[in-house]
């Protein structure tokens, strides 16, 4: 008799995910204890031996509620007891509003600081082959992440959701629902861990995820989680594309070096479509310094108005001190120290 319906769906995508990676690579997954965390540890546990790749595991202890350390050792009991070797806690430091634009709110906050962990525990892996990271990330969550997209007005590239693979990072259950991970653990006999920051809706994807979500499915019907997933693939292709002329086109100009250097010729810009020309621009924005988290819409919007909407403006200041101005035809990015131009020219 095989494994439950759910188990087998779960251990399918991480072989599937698992069959790019080299023997002798290390997989981290990184396991907050909660089912879909859980789920993922179990399979990865199940499959990668038979792969020939390592699999270790990691939680993050975000320091954020009473017994976090508690809880991060029993994470790394359940790891060890699935067979994931090693297995590991890391605690950070969660930044709070400091007063400076890059800040988010604490959720952004609480990301950045997991994402940073994660990184440097791949970074001291010692293995043979590579070291990758696992996530567990589920269709419902693309499904979250497409909508808070879609609130703030982002572009394809956001509304493209998370990717399978992304740098060091893989996420095998982008098409595995969340209801099929906890199956998951049901049927293995493991008991997961439900964050309370999970129930707590002063979050924007907690209400999402409670409010918006069910509302959207009575209104529509079932199937609403799935169908902006599917979305979210069908935009990745999109972006993926136009991102690929965009990088084309930035070579053209000289690249992004270009632009903090004697910058790019206006003209040339501004022939560009609008889709290639905000790619070209936030690419030089973040090659200035921006943080990546800070840098919305609007900054490039500002940024293209010196090109296609120049009527003398003096510049426009961009997120980490980084500052656009249009000089005799070209457009510059620089730190906003370096500007003692009164206003600006032609």
């Amino acid at each position: 008799m095989g494994p439950h319906p759910a188990v087998a769906a779960v251990r399918t995508a991480v072989r599937a995910s698992l069959a790019g990676l080299m023997p002798g690579d290390l997989v981290l997954v990184a396991c907050s204890g909660g089912a879909d965390s859980l789920a993922l540890a179990a399979a990865v546990a199940f499959e990668a031996p038979k792969a020939g790749v390592l699999a270790g595991g990691i939680t993050v202890d975000h320091g954020l509620q009473p017994g976090s350390a508690d809880q991060a050792a029993r994470v790394v009991s359940l790891m060890t007891g699935l067979g994931l070797s090693p297995a590991s806690s890391a605690r950070v430091a969660v930044a709070g509003p400091g007063g400076t634009e890059a800040y988010q709110g604490p959720e952004a906050a609480a990301r950045s600081a997991r994402y940073a962990a994660l990184d440097a525990a791949a970074q001291a892996a010692e293995v043979p082959g590579a070291a990758w990271i696992m996530l567990g990330h589920t269709l419902d969550d693309q499904a979250e992440t497409v909508l808070l997209g879609l609130a703030r007005g982002s572009g394809a590239r956001s509304l493209a959701g998370m990717s399978p693979v992304s740098g060091q990072y893989l996420r095998p259950l982008l098409q595995i629902p969340r209801a099929q991970t906890a199956a998951a653990c049901t049927a293995l006999g493991l008991q997961p861990w439900e964050d309370p920051h999970n129930g707590d809706t002063a979050f924007t994807r907690v209400r999402v995820r409670r409010e918006v979500m069910p509302a959207l499915a009575t209104a529509l019907g079932p199937g609403v989680a799935e169908a902006l997933a599917r979305t979210a693939g069908l935009l990745r292709a999109d972006a993926d594309a136009l991102d690929a002329i965009a990088s084309v086109e930035t070579d053209k100009l000289g690249g992004t070096m270009a632009a903090l250097g004697d910058g790019w010729p206006a003209a040339a810009l501004g022939a560009l479509p609008e889709a290639i020309r905000h790619r070209v621009l936030r690419r030089a924005a973040l090659a200035a310094g921006c943080p990546p988290g800070a840098l919305a819409q609007r900054h490039i919007v500002s940024l293209d108005e010196l090109v296609t909407g120049w009527h003398g403006q003096r510049w426009t200041d961009l997120p980490g001190g980084i500052r656009g101005q249009r000089r005799y035809g070209r457009l510059l990015l620089f730190a906003a120290a370096r500007s003692e131009d009164p206003g600006g020219r032609e």
